[in-house]
């Protein structure tokens, strides 16, 4: 099964339980966060990838963290300390779904890319500093 498949499963899981643990029906949870029945469905079985958006509805909807759906969606990385820019990136309302994660993306390649050219010395203390 590809990576984000598995994370997709992942992320319907997560809401599957909170939405149980908060003894939320699914119609509920649905008519909240603004979706259908059958989308958010889709989404506790990993079928479909909910955008950005979807998911800070239904994580306000849950009484949750969306930044916890984001990185169970891997919309955010998982060391839960998501940077200033992808944050900022995230809430921008001019901006569509599509377009804040190719920004993300980009952000993440060109810093992993980053720190990989850097020595080690000066990549842990560019890392301290950020």
């Amino acid at each position: 099964m590809p990576a984000g498949m598995d994370q997709l499963g992942d992320v319907g899981r997560y809401i599957r339980e909170q939405r149980r643990q908060a003894e939320l029906s699914l119609r509920k949870l649905a008519s909240q966060a603004g979706v259908s029945n059958p989308y958010l469905s889709q989404i506790e079985r990993g079928l479909r990838q909910p955008s950005a958006k979807i998911l800070k509805d239904i994580a306000k909807a849950l009484r949750i963290s969306a930044e916890t759906l984001y990185v169970r969606a891997g919309i955010l990385d998982e060391d839960g300390d998501p940077t200033d820019l992808e944050v900022g990136i995230l809430r921008d309302s001019h901006l569509t779904e599509r377009q804040k994660q190719v920004l993300i993306d980009v952000y993440r390649s060109f810093r992993a890319e980053g720190a990989t050219a850097l020595p080690a010395g000066e990549a842990a203390d560019r890392k301290e500093h950020s």
